[in-house]
């Protein structure tokens, strides 16, 4: 499988969802039981979060944009939807958006002697983020960030 399709992808279809109110939260191209899936998680720049009519708005020009481009080889099932509540994080935007929530981070090595933290959001600078646990305060480089997942629960909760 083509491992630059979502990268490619993001890059066409970056202005289009922009210039609907809406980022682009992460983007899936896999294999499944019915096919070839490409699933774009989508959200509202303003917090408001996405409808079914945006999700489909943006759905329907989408896949003319990805036709007319030929982004995708072959053919393939195209998704457009929301990121959920345990959002996924990418960007260095991201993380800032969600500083002192709770969150889930993977990495790709072992640091500390674990790939696992869950644990607060304390702070993101341009290489590396700061989440804070019950064992302390760990620093990992975006690089090292197999997958970074926003935990929803109650603000109250956190501290």
């Amino acid at each position: 499988m083509n491992e630059d399709v979502p990268a490619r992808v993001w890059r066409i279809a970056e202005p289009l969802v922009e210039s609907e109110g809406m980022e682009i939260v992460d983007i899936e191209f896999r294999r499944e039981h019915a096919g070839l899936v490409l699933r774009l998680f989508v959200d509202r720049t303003d917090g408001r979060g996405v409808t079914l009519d945006d999700l489909s708005h943006v759905s329907r020009q989408l896949s003319d944009l990805l036709d007319v481009h030929d982004v995708v080889p072959g053919s393939y099932t195209l998704e457009v939807s929301s990121p959920g509540i345990n959002r996924r994080l990418r960007r260095p935007e991201h993380f800032r958006r969600y500083i002192g929530q709770k969150v889930q981070v993977r990495t790709s090595e072992a640091l500390e002697g674990r790939r696992s933290f869950v644990g607060v959001l304390e702070d993101v600078e341009l290489e590396r983020i700061r989440v804070r646990d019950t064992v302390g305060e760990h620093w990992i480089r975006f690089e090292q960030i197999a997958r970074a997942n926003l935990i929803a629960e109650p603000r109250s909760q956190l501290r």
